[in-house]
């Protein structure tokens, strides 16, 4: 992972750019544009947490990563409904950030697929992380994502809810009971959000499956 350009927005992550290029990183900072190269990763200061919505129209599923001056439970969840992919804190030191950055960084290198991914309308380049639906693009986090694709490479497939935490959620053994039935509704919206028909199906009793028809259920 060394070598991996972190992108930093604001005072507080962008005065970690020598700990982060001593530590094998490239930190990049000041413009902000379609058009220039994706970052791996963007780290941002608490204040600039407005600039998530646009970071996202730019860089799509590409990691974003919000600081929380004080950790707490409605800091978490502001930093979930803010659209960032996860928390840093900038009150302990550089080191916390560093093994947020591992975690991201790995997340992206599980799944390298070359080919395109399609059913019926909807459409992921892996090696772009863009996604599709018809005509419109889609702009998903980093986990949101992780989840579409790991559905999409089984797609007409039934997994279940451990199969699921397993491959998307693998970091996290202490995840919340609700938290697939949470990302995939985000993933539904955004999926739907032209009217699209739906292509992710719950099976009740066994899982979800991604599928052109919603599979037989008995």
């Amino acid at each position: 992972m060394g070598g991996a350009s972190v992108l930093l927005l604001g005072p507080e992550a962008e005065a970690l750019a020598p700990r982060l290029e001593a530590s094998g990183y490239r930190p990049l900072q000041g413009a902000v544009a379609a058009g220039l190269p994706l970052p791996d990763v963007v780290v941002l200061a608490a204040a600039a947490v407005d600039r998530i919505p646009a970071l996202r129209a730019i860089y799509g599923s590409t990691p974003i990563l919000l600081d929380l001056i004080v950790d707490s439970l409605e800091a978490r969840s502001h930093c979930l409904t803010s659209g960032a992919d996860d928390f840093w804190l900038s009150g302990q030191g550089p080191s916390d950030l560093l093994v947020r950055l591992r975690l991201h960084l790995g997340l992206r290198q599980q799944h390298q697929p070359e080919a395109v991914l399609q059913v019926a309308d909807l459409v992921i380049t892996p090696s772009r992380r863009q996604v599709r639906r018809g005509n419109r693009s889609v702009a998903l986090t980093a986990r949101e994502y992780q989840l579409l694709l790991v559905l999409m490479e089984r797609s007409g497939q039934v997994l279940s809810r451990e199969t699921i935490l397993a491959k998307v959620w693998s970091d996290q053994q202490g995840a919340a009971s609700n938290v697939i039935e949470v990302y995939m509704r985000y993933l539904r919206q955004k999926l739907e959000a032209g009217g699209e028909r739906r292509l992710i199906h719950t099976v009740r009793g066994q899982g979800y499956s991604l599928a052109a028809k919603p599979p037989l259920q008995g």
